[in-house]
């Protein structure tokens, strides 16, 4: 608790991702309160033209409600 999993568009390099990923646990254990060691963080890349249907149709639109912060 809590896991996290991140999708984008591909190009961004390790550098990049690792530092998401120390920004995202950074913010997570100070505002929920946990240790580090409970963190998870999964990135997966998904080519743009695949967007709509991989992440928006399946997880995007079926959770609009639930959606914390909304694209657009």
């Amino acid at each position: 608790m809590p896991h996290v999993v991140i999708k984008m568009y591909p190009g961004r390099s390790e550098q990049q991702k690792a530092r998401l990923a120390e920004a995202i646990t950074k913010n997570i254990t100070e505002i929920l309160a946990c240790r580090e060691e409970v963190v998870s963080i999964a990135m997966e890349e998904v080519k743009p033209e695949e967007w709509e249907e991989k992440v928006d149709k399946p997880e995007i639109q079926p959770n609009w409600d639930r959606l914390y912060k909304r694209p657009g």
